[in-house]
């Protein structure tokens, strides 16, 4: 059994299917990181996702991999959340119109990177928000449709 934040709660979210787990690596090239985004767009939309969260392990270079992901299920008309690492020291490098139910997943009190266990990873609270906010967006997009 996963010890993933999301898969621990997403029983209590009876009207939540998980669909599966796309794993994305962070390329070099900014071609493959264009690649990368849109192939796990065009995944989850061949698979009718009503939504999707898109989580980041990292920041900086790995923005652009992560702000392309989620823009390209944007614009496939799929509701998106995610959960990044922002604080006060590592804002998008790259932004869209898609980033806009993003939970920022830092813990320190000064917004930065530590050395505390706990301060720079997802809790569960952190994937409640962003369950939340993903039904919410779903939600409204299935009364304008």
């Amino acid at each position: 059994m996963s010890r993933n934040s999301f898969s621990l709660r997403l029983p209590s979210y009876p009207e939540i299917d998980l669909m599966g787990v796309i794993i994305v690596g962070t390329p070099d090239a900014d071609e493959e990181k264009q690649l990368v985004g849109t192939r796990a767009a065009v995944w989850a939309e061949c698979m009718r996702a009503d939504g999707a969260i898109v989580s980041s392990d990292g920041w900086g270079n790995s923005d652009v991999d992560y702000t392309n992901t989620v823009y390209q299920l944007g614009i496939r008309g799929i509701p998106v959340t995610g959960l990044n690492f922002s604080g006060t020291m590592a804002q998008f490098v790259v932004t869209n119109e898609y980033l806009d139910a993003i939970v920022d997943i830092s813990k320190n009190p000064e917004g930065i990177e530590s050395e505390n266990v706990g301060e720079n990873a997802v809790d569960a609270l952190d994937a409640r928000k962003a369950l939340a906010m993903l039904k919410i967006k779903m939600r409204k997009k299935e009364h304008q449709g």
